[in-house]
């Protein structure tokens, strides 16, 4: 079983990457967030890898920047209805922190802002995560049957919200959003991501 690779991101298609590690290529499943997380066609890229097997698709790896992200995606997974794409969708629209956020205040609307997923299958996702430690960032607070705080807003997030706002549809907002995060670093105030990730919009 293949658990993780390091090697030179040699393409990036719309749902997988192409990964050479010493000669070799691995075609690795991934979620949008993290393809548009990427580092650029020709650097290295450490991905955390979970190997799932198909009687129809044979071996199949699904790559993640964070070990983090590949737990909550196992999480997910684990859930009666819940497919590799609905989880992967899921974890696009919500990283694990704001997943188990969402979870511990039973936000099945946010779940369900997830392509694929249902208000059901929302319903189902938060309650079977609610109690479950989805990070290793403190988790006292969910066991403890206490709410959650919705989290504070990041930069990224009020420039994704700010673009939605103009007509931006979620999906290209994060991307580019993303991108913008990216080359500007984490630190990046909001109105400045907008601006870049409005440029990269306009090209």
């Amino acid at each position: 079983m293949i658990g993780r690779l390091r090697g030179v991101v040699a393409e990036v298609a719309e749902e997988d990457a192409l990964l050479d590690v010493g000669g070799v290529g691995y075609v690795v499943r991934c979620g949008a967030r993290t393809l548009a997380r990427l580092p650029a066609v020709g650097d290295e890229a450490l991905l955390h890898v979970e190997t799932q097997w198909g009687e129809q698709t044979g071996m199949t790896l699904y790559g993640f920047l964070s070990r983090d992200d590949r737990r909550a995606f196992l999480m997910l997974r684990a859930i009666q209805g819940v497919g590799p794409k609905a989880a992967l969708a899921v974890l696009d629209v919500l990283p694990p922190a704001e997943l188990a956020a969402a979870a511990a205040r039973e936000d099945k609307a946010a779940v369900a802002r997830a392509q694929g997923v249902g208000p059901k299958l929302a319903q189902r996702i938060v309650t079977e995560l609610k109690d479950k430690p989805l990070t290793d960032g403190p988790v006292a607070a969910f066991h403890a049957g206490i709410p959650a705080a919705p989290p504070k807003p990041s930069s990224a997030g009020e420039a994704v919200a700010a673009l939605m706002g103009l007509g931006v549809a979620e999906p290209a907002a994060r991307r580019v959003v993303d991108q913008a995060a990216l080359r500007l670093g984490e630190d990046a105030e909001a109105a400045v991501l907008i601006k870049a990730a409005l440029q990269e919009l306009g090209r």
